[in-house]
């Protein structure tokens, strides 16, 4: 019942597998997120803790749009911290659970333009259809910088990940 001893990372990883295993647990989730909103800040969790808990209640499909609040307001402190995958998952986790934050978005374009040489298909496909979802235009992000980046991956997009890159354009 008390959460107080968990760490960030037991957070993340514990709301991760449950949401990886499809085996959410309601309960439990909303323990987690009344424990991490009820904190103060959320200086000591890392870019990849807020993406991996963004992910993990897209997936279980549980809004907690306080949650959702609290985590966008600390990405947006460390944007420049994540990673491409990070950036990718923590954007599709607000567009696939709703939780449309223009501000959010838009705060994380420059950061996003920065790791588009380390984007994998998946990336580059997440991060367009979550702006599609999320309508936000981002035409400095969506240049010619990102279609080319896309034709160096072509060979490498699933079926699903080209739907989505279809639903972006």
């Amino acid at each position: 019942n008390n959460l107080a001893s968990f760490k960030p990372q037991d957070l993340s990883n514990i709301a991760w597998a449950y949401a990886t295993a499809k085996q959410p647990h309601h309960g439990l989730f909303q323990k987690f997120a009344d424990h991490i909103i009820a904190l103060n800040n959320l200086a000591s969790f890392k870019p990849q803790e807020l993406s991996n808990i963004a992910w993990a209640y897209a997936t279980a499909k549980d809004s907690q749009p306080r949650l959702f609040q609290k985590l966008a307001v600390a990405a947006m402190k460390r944007k420049n911290g994540f990673d491409s995958q990070e950036v990718a998952n923590f954007l599709w986790s607000y567009a696939t659970n709703g939780q449309i934050d223009h501000t959010l978005f838009s705060s994380f374009v420059s950061t996003t333009q920065s790791l588009l040489g380390k984007c994998n298909s998946q990336d580059l496909a997440n991060i367009a259809w979550a702006h599609a979802v999320a309508d936000v235009d981002a035409p400095s992000l969506f240049s010619d910088v990102f279609i080319h980046t896309c034709l160096e991956k072509e060979e490498d997009f699933t079926i699903e990940e080209l739907c989505q890159l279809y639903q972006w354009h």
